[in-house]
């Protein structure tokens, strides 16, 4: 197969992949790597999308970030998701930034809908809340503030 024919066939597969989602520039790369081809192709491709607006990390981390949000997912959590797609931390920042003020709001929700709207006064009871509330990557400190 000549090199136009890979290319332009690996550029449709990462375009299939872009028309069902968001894809970071990683998360392409480890596809098209799959597919085995070639890693100097798949960033010649992989630039190409950026370069005609068809891929974008910032897209993408907006996307993921409001997508997570929604499910009641706490920023640390989001992070470390994030940084294993590849996204660059102050990308990263200034998206989880822009939902600051919901956070609390949001950890209050999860609570409520999971335990109930009262808050208990035993510690056995606050502290399996309070794991629930960190494992969907809420921060120790708000979830502290949460129970105060």
């Amino acid at each position: 197969m000549s090199e136009v024919n890979v290319y332009n066939e690996m550029r449709k597969k990462a375009m299939d992949l872009l028309a069902r989602r968001e894809h970071s520039a990683q998360e392409l790369r480890q596809k098209l790597s799959a597919r085995e081809f070639e890693n100097d192709a798949i960033d010649e491709v992989i630039q190409g999308l950026r370069d005609d607006g068809l891929q974008s990390d910032e897209r993408f981390a907006e996307s993921y970030i409001n997508s997570r949000f929604n499910a009641g997912i706490g920023p640390l959590k989001i992070r470390f998701e994030l940084r294993q797609r590849g996204i660059a931390d102050g990308l990263v920042d200034r998206y989880l930034d822009s939902y600051s003020e919901r956070w609390d709001r949001s950890m209050r929700q999860q609570r409520a809908r999971k335990y109930g709207d009262a808050i208990p006064d035993d510690y056995a009871e606050r502290m399996k809340q309070a794991r629930f509330l960190q494992n969907r990557g809420f921060s120790p400190e708000s979830v502290m503030r949460l129970f105060r």
